[in-house]
């Protein structure tokens, strides 16, 4: 698929009105009338935005004796999701590299958090004991002064 004619897809389906339509038309083909049916517009305007779908090569109409049923081209769609899948993954493996950054980050802290809290314990011990000098190391008793 071109690039342009992506560019023209999903500039087609920005409109609601025209992914409400290509919805209705993956359950199968439908007239112009039968499309407009549920909508207050007139079938003009349906055939407007049907036009926009067919330039974007979403949709075709063909000839069946009095009708002209409109067709979704469904290969269009899937060209547009494998577009859109292969940009969605390179976006996942960013957040999974993200995330193992961030969990690497979170054990670092917990670890320094840790050893923290087993410094002040080992100080408040020292504090404690008259035979400990000023680094919390017990002294001999031929050391004291």
């Amino acid at each position: 698929m071109a690039r342009d004619q992506l560019s023209r897809a999903f500039a087609a389906l920005a409109d609601p009105t025209r992914r409400d339509l290509v919805a209705r038309l993956s359950l199968g083909d439908a007239t112009v009338g039968e499309l407009a049916a549920p909508y207050r517009l007139t079938p003009q305007a349906i055939s407007k935005h049907l036009k926009v779908l067919e330039e974007a090569g979403l949709v075709t109409r063909r000839r069946d004796a009095q009708r002209r049923p409109v067709h979704l081209e469904a290969e269009v769609l899937d060209q547009m999701t494998a577009w859109i899948e292969r940009y969605r993954a390179q976006a996942e493996e960013r957040f999974r590299r993200l995330d193992a950054v961030l969990d690497q980050m979170a054990a670092d802290e917990r670890a320094a958090d840790d050893r923290a809290a087993d410094d002040q314990a080992v100080g408040e011990t020292a504090a404690d004991d008259p035979t400990a000098d000023d680094d919390g190391r017990r002294m001999e008793r031929g050391d004291r002064t």
